[in-house]
């Protein structure tokens, strides 16, 4: 079974002096999800935004809010994020010393439990949790800034992860984080992942309907 194709910009690139309105031309342009990167300058060297963001985010758009938690102690803020709208909930194998209790937490408060592994955490983190997950986000970068280059050789993590998924869990979606653009988008689709998060290549276009619908064609969808 195909999977759909998503396209998920992620507002870590977006203006944020006018991020309602921003998120609001990203809806009108066809775009799947709304990617919302939340650091605590401690799992990666950034910080970002919290659940008033997100509370604010859910007012402005109908689409699913796609939270990424980058945080360490995921399990602290799950209720207080879903409760503000989210409707996926990632959070960082790395960052959960009782990764599947989470998962449960998360599908508990209402949203959709993903895992993100970074580039060096290797696939096995995920073997015993395949089965309680809608999502695995593959980053495709060393998480904490946007505007990255893509890391090549992710593409057959990608890939082997889709394998193991085919014998297991064909209905859990594949995404890919970092340095995602029309150059490299199939790929990555053909290894297997079928949700893209994009950041400049769809904020920093002057166009971002063609921008989305670039990245669709690419990962071929329609």
């Amino acid at each position: 079974m195909a999977l759909p194709i998503r396209i998920a910009p992620s507002i870590l690139s977006a203006d944020f002096s006018r991020l309602g309105e921003e998120v609001r031309a990203v809806e009108a342009a066809k775009a799947d999800l709304i990617h919302v990167d939340v650091m605590d300058g401690r799992f990666v060297p950034n910080i970002t935004i919290g659940p008033p963001v997100v509370k604010s985010l859910r007012k402005a758009t109908r689409l699913p809010l796609d939270v990424h938690l980058m945080i360490v102690e995921p399990e602290r803020y799950i209720e207080a994020f879903v409760e503000a709208g989210a409707s996926w909930v990632t959070v960082h194998a790395e960052a959960c010393r009782h990764l599947q209790r989470v998962l449960h937490q998360i599908r508990d408060a209402g949203a959709k439990p993903a895992v993100a592994l970074n580039p060096a955490t290797p696939l096995s983190a995920l073997d015993w949790v395949l089965e309680d997950l809608h999502m695995v986000l593959i980053m495709t970068v060393n998480p904490g800034f946007g505007g990255q280059e893509y890391i090549p050789q992710i593409t057959r993590k990608v890939s082997e992860l889709r394998e193991r998924l085919a014998q297991r869990a064909p209905l859990v979606e594949i995404e890919v984080d970092g340095g995602v653009k029309p150059a490299n988008v199939a790929e990555v689709a053909k290894a297997g992942a079928n949700v893209f998060v994009a950041g400049s290549a769809i904020f920093g276009a002057k166009d971002y309907a063609e921008a989305i619908r670039s990245l669709r064609r690419g990962a071929g969808g329609v």
